[in-house]
C-alpha cells in the first residue's frame, strides 16, 4: 500500500460546515482519529471553517456473525481501513498531509489493540510532519459532539452520556470541567439493548434492531420494570431489567407478535428511566440545558420523549446530528481542537493507550 506523501502542500480552496466555535483566532487544521472498537472514524476539522470532512468504516458485518466484537478482528480491520479513509478525509476537503497542523487521537477508554493502532498511526504521522499530538479521552468526544450541531449548546448544561458500555449523567460547565452527577451501577443502556436483543432472536448491534421491532409491537401486553426509577439518585441499573425481558421471551409464546411486544415494551421502559433521570439531573443542578451523545442518542423514541418533556418543560434539548451519535473521528478531531487551543499536545514520540481510563482518573488530569 502506497504511504501518504507527506511533502506534498498546496492551496486549496475550503468548503464547510459552520458550527459554533470557541476556538480562539489563531487557524488550525485537526486530523481526528477514532479507533476505540469497532468503528475506524476519521476527519478533519478546521478551527474557523468547522468540520471539513469526515469518513467513518463500521465493522458491523464482520462481527454480526460472532453476535459481539472480536477484539483481534476489530484491530486487523483498523489497520486496513486507517490509511485509505485518512486519505479520504484529506480528498474530500483538497487537503494533503502537509496541511495539518495537528492530530488527535483517541487514546482510551476502549479495545487496547485497537486504541494501539490508531495511537501509533496518529503518533508517527504527527513526527513525520513535525507537528502536535494529543490524546483523547473518548468520552469526551461524545460528551462534546453536540456542539458541533446547528444550533449548539452553550455552557453549562447537564450532558446523558449513552454510549456503549456507558450510561452517565455529567455536569458540563466547559472543556475539560465535567462533574459526574449518576452513572450505571451494572449493565449500560447500550449493553442492555444487545443482550436484549439477543433474547429477542436479534443480530448485532441490538439498539437498531430492537427499535425496528419495537414499532411493530403493541403496548401493555407486558410489563417489565423500570429500574430505579424512584431511587432518589441520578444513578442507573439494567441488568434486572435485561434479565425481565429473559423471563418474559421464556415465558411468551414463540412468535414474532410476542417478541415485537416485548420490544417495545423494554424500550418503553429504558426510555422512561432515561427520561425521568435526565430531567431529575436538570432539576438538582437548576440548569435549563439537557444534551444528549452516544449511540442510544439517536433512538427515535429516546428523542421523541425528550422532545415533548422540553416543549412543556421549557428547557432546550441538543442533540448530536444522527451520523455523529455513533463513535467517530470528528468528535475527537473537535475535542482535539479545543484542547489545542488551551495548549496542550505535544510533539514527543511516546505515548500511551489507556483501555480503562476511568472517569475521576480523566476528570483530574482535565
Amino acid at each position: 500500500m502506497r504511504a501518504l506523501d507527506t511533502r506534498a502542500r498546496a492551496v486549496h480552496t475550503r468548503a464547510a460546515l459552520k458550527t459554533q466555535n470557541p476556538l480562539p483566532n489563531k487557524e488550525m487544521l485537526i486530523l481526528g482519529i477514532e479507533t476505540s472498537c469497532d468503528e475506524t472514524g476519521l476527519a478533519l476539522y478546521h478551527s474557523d471553517d468547522g468540520l471539513l470532512a469526515h469518513e467513518l468504516h463500521s465493522q458491523v458485518a464482520m462481527h454480526e456473525a460472532y453476535g459481539g466484537v472480536v477484539p483481534e478482528l476489530a484491530s486487523r480491520d483498523h489497520i486496513r481501513r486507517i490509511l485509505p479513509l485518512t486519505r479520504a478525509v484529506l480528498a474530500r476537503s483538497g487537503r494533503v498531509p502537509a496541511d495539518l497542523d495537528a492530530i488527535a487521537y483517541t487514546e482510551g477508554p476502549g479495545l487496547a489493540g485497537a486504541l494501539l493502532v490508531g495511537a501509533a498511526f496518529a503518533k508517527g504521522l504527527a513526527l513525520a510532519l513535525g507537528i502536535p499530538s494529543i490524546g483523547i479521552h473518548h468520552l469526551e468526544g461524545h460528551l462534546l459532539s453536540p456542539l458541533l450541531a446547528h444550533g449548539a449548546p452553550q455552557f453549562p448544561f447537564v450532558a446523558l452520556l449513552v454510549s456503549g458500555g456507558h450510561t452517565q449523567l455529567m455536569r458540563v460547565d466547559g472543556v475539560g470541567r465535567y462533574a459526574l452527577l449518576g452513572e450505571t451501577l451494572d449493565d449500560a443502556a447500550g449493553e442492555a439493548f444487545d443482550k436484549s436483543a439477543k433474547l429477542l432472536g436479534l443480530g448485532y448491534p441490538g439498539g437498531p434492531a430492537v427499535s425496528r421491532l419495537a414499532e411493530r409491537g403493541r403496548a401493555g401486553r407486558f410489563s417489565l420494570p423500570r429500574p430505579m426509577l424512584h431511587s432518589g439518585n441520578l444513578d442507573f441499573s439494567f441488568s434486572g431489567l435485561k434479565t425481565a425481558v429473559l423471563i418474559a421471551v421464556r415465558a411468551a409464546p414463540q412468535d414474532e407478535s410476542a417478541r415485537a411486544d416485548i420490544a417495545r415494551e423494554f424500550q418503553a421502559a429504558m426510555v422512561e428511566v432515561l427520561v425521568a433521570k435526565s430531567l431529575a439531573a436538570l432539576e438538582a443542578t437548576g440548569l435549563q440545558r439537557l444534551v444528549v451523545a452516544g449511540g442510544v442518542g439517536a433512538n427515535r423514541q429516546l428523542r421523541e420523549a425528550l422532545d415533548a418533556k422540553a416543549a412543556r418543560g421549557g428547557f432546550g434539548v441538543y442533540y448530536p446530528e444522527p451520523e455523529l451519535c455513533t463513535d467517530n473521528g470528528a468528535m475527537i478531531a473537535y475535542a482535539g481542537a479545543l484542547r489545542f487551543a488551551r495548549g496542550e499536545g505535544a510533539t514527543t514520540s511516546s505515548f500511551s493507550v489507556r483501555p480503562r481510563w476511568e472517569l475521576a482518573e480523566f476528570e483530574r488530569s482535565a
